[in-house]
This record gives C-alpha cells, structure tokens and sequence, in this order.
C-alpha cells in the first residue's frame, strides 16, 4: 500500500515538473507579450479588448458548469476501467459541446451586440472595431470549449508532458503575434484579435491529433444513452450555480467597473489579471496534477489518501502562492515600473489586491476537488454559489455609492473567506473533513507561515530607499525567508524528513556524476 502510495506521489510530483516547466516559460512570455501588446494597442484600445473579450466570457456561465461534469465523468470513468462507458462520456461530451457552440453563437450575435452598442462605454469612433472583437473573441472561446473533452482526456490520463510541448507551441505563436502585431498595416485590435483566432485553431489541432492517436475512447460516434445523459446534465445543472457564480464575479464586476470608469481602468484590470495569471498559473497546475488523484482516491475508496492530498494540497498550494506572489506585492510599484513603458493609474493597487484574492482562494483548491469526486453537489452548489452570486451586486452598489474600483477587490476576498468556511463546514458531512483538524492544520498554519514570512522582508523594505537595490535585496530576502518559514514553521515532522531525504538524493546524485 504504501508502495503504490509512493507511486502516486511521484507521478504527482513528476506532472507537476512538467507543468512548472511549461509555466514558467508561459509567465515570462505572456508579461513580455502583454507589455508589447498594451505599448502597441494602447491603454484605451487594451481596455476595449480586455472587456469586450469579457462579454463573451460572460456567456460561459452556460459552458463551465457542463465542462467540469465532462472532466469529473472522465476522470471517473477511468478510475473504474470501464472503457465502454469512457467512449460513451467523451462522445456525448464533444456533442453537447457542439450543441453549446451553437448556442454561444445565438447569445453573441443577439444578446452581446445589444449589451455592446447600448451598455458599454466605447468611444464612438472605436466601436467597429469592438465589434471585430466580439466576433473574433466569440471565435476563440468556441474553439477552446470544443476542446475540452480532449483536454479533459490528456488531464485523465496524467499527460502533463504533452500539455507541456503544446504550451512551448503556444508560446511561440503568442511571440509570432507580438510581432506580426507590429508590422501590421491594418487596425491593430481588429489584427490582434484575428491572430488570436489562428492560436487558437493551431492548439485546438494539435489536442486533437494527439488524443485521437494515443487514447482509444477519443473516436466521436454519435450515440445517445439517456442514463448517462441525464448524469451528466444533472451534475452540470447543479454545478451551473457555482460556475455562473464565479463568471458573474469576474466578468461582471469587470464590465460594471467599464460603466462608472471607463476602459481605461478596465486596461489597469487587464494587466493586475496577467500578472495575477502568471502567478495563479503556477497553482492551477499544481491543481491539475492532484485532481485526478483525488478523485481516482474517492473512486478506489481510499479516503485516508485523498483526504492528506486535500490537506496537503491546500497548505502548499498556499505555500508556492506566498512564494511567488511576496516579492511582488511588497516592490510592486518598482516591478511594475520595469515592465510597462506607462503604468495605468489604479494598476498598483489592483496587482496586489487581485494576488490576496488568489490567496484567499487557494485555501479552497482541494476542498472543491474533493466537492466534485463525490458528485453529490447540490446543496453545496446552492449555499457556495449563492454567497459568491453577492459579489457583483454588492459590488455594483458601492460603485455606485462613489466607492473607488479598489472596492471591487475587497468584496471578493471577504466573499472568498467566508466561502471558505462554508465549504469546511460541509465537506464534514460530503467527505468526513474534520473540521478543527483542518483549521488548525491548514488554515491557521498557512496565515502564521504567511505572518511570519513578511515580517522581515517587510523591514528590510521600509529600511532601503526606491530603486533596483531595494528590488533586489528585497526579493532575495522574501524568497529565503518564505523559504525557512514553511520548512521550519508549515511542515511536519515527516514532511521535513521527506525533504531532507530528497536534498540527500540529489547531492548523492551530483557526487556519482562528478
């Protein structure tokens, strides 16, 4: 048992190399590109893209509920083994996609040119090209949501590699964009929108070649099984409360800050979203390598395994967060000075409060996962999703009242932490979390790691004046002590021991190699 346990474990860590890889070179490509991309469109045209784009994210509060059922079933059903009922999920997922496509489609070219022309605050002579935008942005999303029953299946299967080799793909077409994006003689928006489309194309190709040569159930037949339909559905139908929830929170406040600020902050939004993208990348990956563990756990019935990957999970998920997110919320300032040529009034502030977002929910990564193995979703959905829905309204009214956009941020991660609670409170009944355990061992050790952690780099920074120096000493700081907090403060004995272990290994391994 234990034996295999340690399997598990290294397959886990070894996807999650793959993936931290992959992400690393992501990160640097997409600030680098991001940077180009506002210097060339501009602080108002970004804008425009980032909350036009956002309308039709708007419309996958219908989309995201039934892709985390396609995932879940997935998953599920190569737990079991049962390759016939494998085939079955993923040919009724990719026609349902389809079906949604469709769909998406209608809503865009009714619903989203009306918001477009009669909601939203485009200057007049831009609104053409916010129109190529919404179509070229509704393109792009439809091709991503016919892919995800073959992103669903390479993430099953624990793939990581090769989700690794097409991001290296992705990234070099995201760098032929920047600059084809320069050279371009027409509209550079409408351009850049068009080029995104082609990426998307080229990546939609390469899932699809891959999973139809490596993974027999990823042949698409038409067939209708009514049982498993109505599974699908009725774990979708339950999950859309979250999801739309969750869209309703991003997409929504980013549209009601458009409609008392204007897309120049929405511009300062945009770039706070890729930095935190790039920082939060590292925690969805992470995600993805322990997903299909703790659900193929709940399948198998080995619950003291999947709930220390719940525990476990949600403290280093937190730990990796402070990681990478410290140096940048104390030198933000100096940081974001570095990497754009013009820094949007508003950006500073929206950097450092959308990473305590990020934080905020890290807590809960694992807790949901274990939500979705066991299928049984609806009074979780109906009690978390309704809490997450207050987001945008109670956003929208302290706009209203003259608040500053900041306060959009502040709503979340106090929706976020309660959400966080909630969800303890009842994954004791859903999956027997112990409630105390969890707190003391989880949470209350992550806010004194992160407690302890700041203290000295905080000093250090307040000592310095402004410059490169600061910067550097700083972050060198914030790393080593981020470092020495979690290994002397956040890990367990064995945890400690199982590093020291590994630190020996690799020093044994450089020995023999000289």
């Amino acid at each position: 048992m234990d034996e295999t346990k340690s399997l598990k474990n290294k397959r886990i860590v070894r996807n999650m190399l793959m993936l931290y890889g992959r992400m690393i070179l992501v990160m640097v490509v997409a600030l680098y590109t991001s940077r180009i991309v506002l210097s060339t469109l501009g602080i108002e045209d970004y804008g425009i893209y980032n909350v036009v784009g956002g309308v039709v994210v708007m419309f996958s509060v219908i989309t995201r509920s039934l892709s985390v059922a396609i995932s879940r079933f997935l998953i599920y059903e190569l737990g079991t083994k049962n390759l016939v009922e494998l085939k079955k999920v993923f040919s009724i997922a990719v026609t349902i996609q389809f079906a949604l496509s469709l769909l998406i489609v209608i809503l865009v070219e009714t619903v989203g040119l009306w918001f477009l022309y009669n909601k939203m605050y485009i200057p007049s002579d831009r609104l053409n090209a916010a129109f190529w935008v919404l179509q070229c942005s509704m393109l792009t999303f439809i091709l991503k949501l016919i892919s995800i029953p073959y992103d669903a299946s390479i993430i099953s299967h624990e793939r990581m590699d090769i989700m690794a080799y097409v991001g290296f793909l992705e990234v070099g077409l995201k760098l032929a964009v920047v600059y084809l994006l320069a050279l371009a003689g027409m509209d550079k928006l409408i351009f850049y929108a068009i080029l995104l489309v082609v990426v998307a194309v080229i990546i939609r190709l390469c899932y699809g070649f891959y999973c139809k040569r490596n993974f027999e159930e990823c042949t698409y037949t038409f067939v209708f099984d009514k049982g498993l339909f109505k599974k699908m559905v009725s774990f979708a139908g339950w999950n859309f409360i979250g999801s739309s929830a969750v869209v309703l929170r991003s997409q929504g406040i980013n549209i009601a800050v458009n409609i008392f600020f204007g897309p120049a902050v929405n511009a300062a939004r945009g770039i706070a979203e890729q930095v935190n993208m790039a920082v939060g990348s590292f925690l969805n990956n992470f995600m993805t390598a322990l997903d299909p563990q703790i659900t193929k756990s709940f399948v198998s019935g080995d619950h003291t395994y999947m709930m220390d990957l719940v525990k476990k999970g949600c403290r280093f998920s937190s730990y990796l967060l402070l990681f990478l997110s410290l140096p940048i919320l104390i030198d933000t300032e100096y940081i974001l000075s570095l990497w754009l040529k013009e820094v949007p009034d508003y950006t500073v502030n929206f950097v450092r409060l959308i990473l305590l977002c990020t934080f905020a929910e890290a807590l809960s990564a694992t807790l949901i996962k274990a939500m979705l193995a066991t299928g049984d979703i609806k009074k979780y959905q109906i009690i978390v999703g309704g809490v997450t829905m207050l987001n945008l309204p109670i956003a929208y009214y302290l706009l209203k009242f003259g608040f500053p956009p900041e306060v959009t941020y502040l709503v979340i991660i106090f929706f976020s932490m309660c959400n966080l609670m909630i969800r303890i409170y009842l994954l004791r009944d859903m999956i027997g979390l112990r409630i105390r355990s969890f707190i003391y061992d989880v949470v209350l050790n992550v806010f004194l790691v992160s407690f302890l952690a700041i203290l000295l780099p905080l000093f250090v920074h307040n000592l310095l004046g402004y410059g490169a120096l600061r910067f550097l000493v700083t972050g060198f700081v914030s790393v080593s002590s981020t470092i020495l907090v979690v290994y002397y403060v956040g890990c367990s004995k064995s945890e400690k021991q199982f590093i020291l272990e590994k630190l020996k290994n690799i020093s044994l391994r450089k020995k023999r190699e000289k």
